[in-house]
């Protein structure tokens, strides 16, 4: 073990770690749901995890964050998500070689301050690690730097999306995310992560050279060619940089949003859902976040079984259940590593589960699931535009239709698309019409929508990537969005009123 010197060890741990058949409704159902409600409200270990004092995790104080051209500290997980007793091991490059520590941060809402440091490794010594070449024949690139240190889960922490944090004695730091699940309890909603997406768009290194995504790889000149892209990515990589997925932000803003208003939640992944690890049908609700474009064949028989049996499903995000994914094992057997999109058909990969394609074009639209579905990149923000006022959705928020709430329309839209399959003998309503530029030309109109099962199940697509960001983001937070999500996230819950406070707190 690498001593590390006292000062810069002591600022680490006292400052720097400052951071489709939908049956009928069983009489007996809201009896059950409004009993298990009630033990839910009053053992929810993520609400008594808030209590705990917490601190900003990112950007460290006085830290510097990694690159990928010099590639000072990177590291990545041996998993996704993974259970309190569990053990998770951590893979970390440091150039030039020299000592780091690993901190570990649980995110949330702790007053506003954002995080929690739940502990930090021993001094470790660190090496420079290679980056591998790419596949020729897929273009993934998976790394097999040696474990640098493993951690335990302890038994009690409580889920939620941790980051591990790698700070090297010179001050350059890095990140990667892993999710802790509670398998033994379930909370009335589960939030999925969408650690496919996440992957998906990592360019890991992005250094003009080597890097390769699902979108793109690099040409001779340094710029980036779609040509060029890989048709398999591996989690076996750090992310990009100094490691923070791209679009994770959004759902971070939906987990303090979340959190700070006392829901009883647990957290789980992609991974989780395509696996069986996460059995939907425990909660009352799932709640997919941010941006949610990568699923697997099994994630959607997975969904589309739970919304059968009544467990509602909300999507916060826009752009989802759009690209279908096949996941695969590693070389050496370890599962949920490595997926494909080749995006393309015929899919030169296809094993006979079906081709990696959009959805839609696999005969299976996203709109008969979540009501709407993609229709474009927004150029610039626009408004919100209500419709259907009157709707519940709306209650306490004071619009009428019409309404503009600004910004809300921003990254990629969902739209009503006619001549596709919808959900059928269900109570339906559109929410907003919002006309916005399209990045791919033309007029396009934004729809939030929503429809209730004959089982009680309630389906909500905000078909846009600015909600979450009306929730939490400063500058950005609207109040009549953050109510018509509780109504939302209530409904599917059914919390009576002597339960946490249906409207939004405000800190």
């Amino acid at each position: 073990m690498v001593r590390l010197r006292r000062r810069w060890a002591l600022g680490l741990l006292l400052g720097g770690v400052s951071a489709s058949a939908l049956g009928t409704v069983e009489p007996s159902l809201g009896r059950h749901r409004a009993a298990t409600l009630t033990r839910h409200q009053s053992s929810s270990p993520v609400k008594v995890e808030n209590q705990a004092a917490g601190e900003p995790w990112w950007p460290p104080v006085g830290g510097r964050p990694s690159d990928d051209r010099r590639r000072q500290i990177q590291g990545y997980a041996s998993a996704t998500s993974v259970a309190p007793g569990e053990s998770i091991d951590f893979h970390v490059a440091v150039n030039p070689a020299g000592p780091f520590r690993i901190t570990i941060h649980r995110l949330g809402w702790y007053g506003g301050a954002g995080a929690r440091t739940m502990l930090a490794s021993p001094d470790l010594a660190g090496v420079p690690q290679p980056v591998p070449p790419a596949d020729p024949a897929t273009g993934m690139i998976a790394c097999r730097w040696p474990v640098s240190w493993t951690l335990r889960v302890p038994d009690g922490w409580a889920s939620g999306l941790y980051q591990a944090v790698f700070t090297s004695a010179a001050g350059w730091r890095a990140c990667t995310p892993f999710v802790v699940r509670d398998d033994r309890r379930a909370a009335a909603l589960c939030v999925v992560l969408p650690v496919t997406t996440w992957q998906a768009y990592n360019q890991w290194p992005e250094n003009a050279v080597t890097g390769k995504s699902l979108y793109n790889g690099y040409d001779a000149t340094g710029r980036r060619d779609s040509a060029l892209r890989a048709r398999e990515v591996s989690f076996d990589r750090p992310y990009a940089n100094a490691g923070q997925p791209s679009h994770f932000i959004r759902d971070h803003d939906a987990i303090q949003w979340l959190e700070r208003n006392g829901y009883d939640v647990s957290y789980a992944t992609s991974f989780d859902l395509h696996s069986g690890r996460l059995d939907p049908q425990r909660h009352l609700g799932l709640v997919f976040c941010g941006h949610d474009e990568y699923w697997s064949p099994e994630m959607r028989r997975a969904a589309e079984a739970a919304l059968a049996h009544g467990t509602s499903l909300a999507y916060f995000g826009a752009n989802s259940v759009y690209w279908r994914i096949r996941v695969r094992p590693t070389g050496d057997g370890r599962p949920d590593r490595v997926f494909a999109c080749a995006k393309t058909s015929p899919d030169p990969g296809d094993d006979g589960s079906g081709p990696t394609v959009t959805w839609r074009r696999a005969l299976q639209p996203e709109q008969a699931l979540l009501g709407v579905q993609y229709n474009g990149i927004v150029r610039s923000p626009k408004p919100l535009v209500v419709r259907s006022a009157h709707h519940w959705v709306w209650a306490g928020t004071g619009v009428a239709d019409g309404d503009r709430i600004p910004q809300v329309v921003a990254g990629e839209a969902d739209g009503l698309i006619a001549r596709t399959a919808r959900p059928t003998g269900v109570d339906a309503a559109v929410l907003s019409a919002s006309p916005y530029q399209a990045r791919q030309g033309g007029s396009r109109v934004q729809n939030t929508h929503v429809y209730e099962t004959p089982r009680g199940a309630v389906v909500f697509a905000t078909g846009t990537l600015g909600w979450t960001m009306a929730l939490n983001r400063p500058g950005l937070r609207d109040a009549r969005i953050e109510r018509a999500t509780a109504n939302v996230l209530d409904r599917m819950i059914a919390r009576s009123s002597g339960g946490v406070p249906t409207a939004p707190a405000r800190p």
